[in-house]
């Protein structure tokens, strides 16, 4: 018999609806969305307009989406767009990008449209959480006919801007608890066998392998190398498996996995992963890092449009 590697669910077998309630059923809110994110977003109207783009319902509770932009849009200008919290419980990616909109959100204003969704996935914000409550993977998930809402919601958002938006940035972090919990409970959700890996331990990028970009990541990676190291590769000279486009970079199929960087056309699209584990990092850092990889990934596509 298979050895259980996670508490939920019988080793080889997917789970059903008895194990996903199981699993809900542990979940438990640790932090307030509507403190530490809404309470943010509302102090910046006074500079920049906020777009309600979507409400999930679940159960009882209730979570608006909120995506802020600049004043006076300009359909002329290209479209700048920074996503954040896909995985609820990436924190740096969603104070970042409240971090770079309120200190830096206004220096783009008259050269582009930005637009800034800083929490795409609040109940897994709440839940210090990598899945939705249907133990769905958002960054697995960003196409049109989408069963996670947050996915859905945030396609329907950026779908007229698809083919006018210059660049993409997508906020996130690798964690420890990526392999003592995330990928345990993927596994036993799928009904397949955990094989360990290794968390790096710095900031690195995920390129898309069918249109990569190597001077557009270096630029980025040169910016947060001023803020935070940057991750190294592994004895088999990759990174979470993946193989590298050059020094902390690596790259995915970023539009075939459905990932949250691939939903527009935009010509330069990147994903951080900052590491919020190491003890060469505080807190304050990793926000800093994020703002870094913001402000050097939208300078270097509005200089090489």
């Amino acid at each position: 018999m298979t050895e259980a590697f996670y508490p939920i669910g019988t080793p080889g077998q997917p789970w059903g609806a008895t194990e996903r309630a199981a699993w809900l059923a542990t979940q438990v809110r640790q932090r307030s969305y509507a403190q530490d994110v809404l309470s943010v977003i509302e102090r910046l109207r006074d500079h920049f307009d906020v777009v309600e783009y979507g409400v999930l319902d679940y159960g009882d509770e209730h979570y608006p989406l909120l995506a802020i932009r600049n004043r006076d849009w300009d359909e002329a200008l290209p479209v700048l767009v920074v996503t954040g919290g896909v995985h609820g419980y990436e924190t740096s990616g969603v104070h970042g990008a409240l971090q770079f909109v309120q200190h830096h959100g206004l220096d783009y204003a008259g050269r582009a449209n930005l637009l800034v969704v800083p929490c795409v996935s609040p109940w897994a914000y709440e839940r210090i959480h990598r899945w939705n409550p249907d133990a769905l993977d958002p960054n697995r998930n960003f196409r049109k006919d989408s069963p996670a809402g947050e996915s859905a919601a945030l396609v329907d958002l950026l779908e007229p801007l698809r083919d006018s938006t210059l660049v993409h940035i997508d906020l996130h972090e690798t964690t420890d608890s990526d392999e003592s919990e995330f990928r345990p409970a993927l596994a036993a959700r799928d009904g397949k066998p955990f094989v360990p890996g290794e968390i790096p331990d710095g900031f690195y990028l995920v390129d898309d392998e069918h249109h990569p970009l190597p001077a557009f990541q270096q630029a980025v990676i040169d910016a947060v190398a001023k803020v935070t190291h940057i991750a190294e590769a592994d004895a088999k000279g990759e990174i979470i498996g993946a193989p590298l486009l050059l020094p902390g970079v690596i790259k995915f199929p970023v539009k075939q996995w459905s990932l949250c960087a691939g939903i527009t056309n935009a010509r330069y699209a990147t994903t951080t992963e900052v590491y919020p584990d190491s003890p060469r990092a505080t807190p304050q850092q990793c926000n800093d890092a994020q703002v870094a990889a913001v402000r050097a990934a939208l300078d270097y596509a509005l200089a090489h449009r």
